[in-house]
């Protein structure tokens, strides 16, 4: 069966991916540098990770496997997910495709260097309950896909 694994720092839809990874009996692994909360559910797994800026990253990139599934907001992370083929979604319900990675990192890449002239700010458009409701119905989808792939 698929994992999924959370890139739990920041991450918006924590609840969501319990309610969903419970619906389909599947092990879901959180991973941050800190600040979880244990949870008492066997299939729900914290990992800890030292505070380096790419440690989760990385933690999360050697331990996800083809056909598992993960949850991050950071394109540098989906970039280097998709060529193992891991379902890779945002909080938002946008996947991370072959087809998409590359205009995604190239719009971060963009947005960064305009950022750093000052030709825009850095803010972020708030999470709204259309995001969540987008995002419950995008893991749902991408679980039943990942299960039926196993089962094949």
């Amino acid at each position: 069966m698929p994992q999924i694994f959370v890139d739990a720092d920041a991450c918006p839809v924590k609840d969501e991916v319990v309610k969903v990874a419970a619906r389909h009996e599947l092990v879901v692994t959180f991973v941050s540098n800190g600040g979880l909360r244990p949870s008492r559910d066997p299939m729900i797994r914290n990992v800890v990770v030292s505070k380096g800026a790419d440690a989760a990253d990385d933690w999360i990139v050697d331990n996800a496997a083809h056909n598992d599934i993960a949850i991050t907001a950071d394109v540098p992370l989906a970039a280097r997910l998709v060529p193992l083929g891991v379902h890779v979604l945002g909080p938002t319900g946008r996947p991370f495709t072959p087809e998409s990675i590359g205009m995604a990192v190239a719009m971060r890449d963009l947005k960064q260097h305009l950022r750093e002239t000052g030709e825009i700010r850095g803010f972020n458009p708030g999470f709204s309950a259309r995001d969540r409701s987008a995002f419950l119905s995008a893991l749902d989808q991408t679980v039943r896909r990942a299960i039926k792939a196993t089962e094949a």
